[in-house]
C-alpha cells in the first residue's frame, strides 16, 4: 500500500502555495496565482494534476483570503475525500496570542511563529516578504506579542511605475552599485536599497524594544534576494509557512481526524 501524504495549503493574497509532505519530508511544493473568482472545481483540477494519484491522509490550510475559503475547503473534500483543518480559533497551535484583538492576526503569521519557535526558540522575529511585508515576534514561552505590517516590495515598486509617467518598468534586483549611471539602475537601487533600509530600520527598532532576540528568519518569495544585504536577518527559510502547517496538523490530527474543522 502506498504511503499516505499530507497536503498543506497557504492561501495568500498573491499566491496559493501547495505543499506535499511524506512523513517529515516536504517532497513537493507548487505556487499558484491567487484568483478569487476560481471555483473549487478549477482548483481541484489543478491540484489533481499536480498531486496525481497520491494518497492523502489529511490536509491543513492557512488562509488570509476569506472569499477563497469555501472554494479551497470544497475542493479538498470533493477531490481528495478528506476534511481539511483550517488554522482558525479553536485549533491548537501552541502559540498564545497576546495582542489587543487576536482575531485580527492573519493565520499565516501565527503559522510562521509556530515554525520559527520550533526551529529557533525565542525570542525570535519572523519577516515574511509577501503582498505585505510582516514582522512578527514570538517569545521563548511561545507567545505572539505583536508585529509590524509594511507595504510589500512589489506594491511599493508598482506605485512608482504607475505614478511616474517617464520612468520605465524595471526588474526588481540587486544592482551592481548603489549609485547608478542610468535610469534603470537608479530605479533598481532606490527600490532595492530603499527597501533594505526599511527592513533593517524596523528590525533595529524591534530589537531595541524586545531584548535578547536570538534569531531573525525571513520567508516569502523575495526573502533570499533581500536577506543577502540585510544586517539583521540571520537565515532564510522559504518553506517556513509550510513547516508550520505540518506542525499544526500534528498537534490537531488525533482529536480532529475525520471531522469538520471548527468555525471561528
Amino acid at each position: 500500500m502506498a504511503s499516505a501524504h499530507l497536503l498543506v495549503v497557504d492561501v495568500g493574497n498573491t499566491n496559493v502555495v501547495l505543499g506535499l509532505y511524506r512523513g517529515e519530508q516536504l517532497v513537493s511544493s507548487w505556487r499558484l496565482a491567487t484568483a478569487r473568482e476560481r471555483t473549487s472545481d478549477e482548483y481541484g483540477i489543478l491540484a489533481k494534476q499536480l498531486i496525481g494519484a497520491t494518497v492523502l491522509e489529511g490536509a491543513v490550510v492557512a488562509s488570509v483570503v476569506p472569499p477563497l475559503n469555501f472554494s479551497v475547503s470544497s475542493m479538498i473534500r470533493k477531490y481528495f475525500n478528506i476534511e481539511p483543518i483550517f488554522v482558525e480559533p479553536g485549533v491548537k497551535t501552541g502559540i498564545a496570542i497576546h495582542v489587543d484583538n487576536p482575531q485580527e492576526v492573519g493565520a499565516d503569521r501565527i503559522v510562521n511563529c509556530v515554525a520559527a519557535h520550533a526551529a529557533y526558540g525565542g525570542p525570535s522575529i519572523i519577516v515574511d516578504f509577501g503582498t505585505a511585508t510582516t514582522f512578527d515576534v514570538v517569545t521563548a514561552d511561545a507567545e505572539y506579542v505583536g508585529g509590524v505590517i509594511a507595504p510589500g516590495l512589489n506594491i511599493s515598486a508598482e506605485a512608482l511605475f504607475a505614478r511616474a509617467a517617464r520612468l520605465p518598468r524595471v526588474d526588481i534586483r540587486r544592482p551592481p552599485t548603489v549609485i547608478g549611471t542610468n535610469t534603470v539602475v537608479n530605479m533598481q537601487s532606490g527600490i532595492y536599497y530603499g527597501y533594505i533600509g526599511l527592513v533593517d530600520g524596523i528590525l533595529a527598532r524591534m530589537k531595541q524594544e524586545v531584548k535578547g532576540i536570538g534569531h531573525v528568519v525571513a520567508t516569502g518569495g523575495l526573502a533570499a534576494l533581500l536577506a543577502e544585504e540585510s544586517e539583521h536577518i540571520d537565515s532564510v527559510d522559504e518553506d517556513l509557512t509550510l513547516k508550520g502547517l505540518k506542525i499544526i496538523y500534528e498537534r490537531n490530527r488525533a482529536p480532529r481526524r475525520g471531522r469538520r474543522s471548527a468555525s471561528p
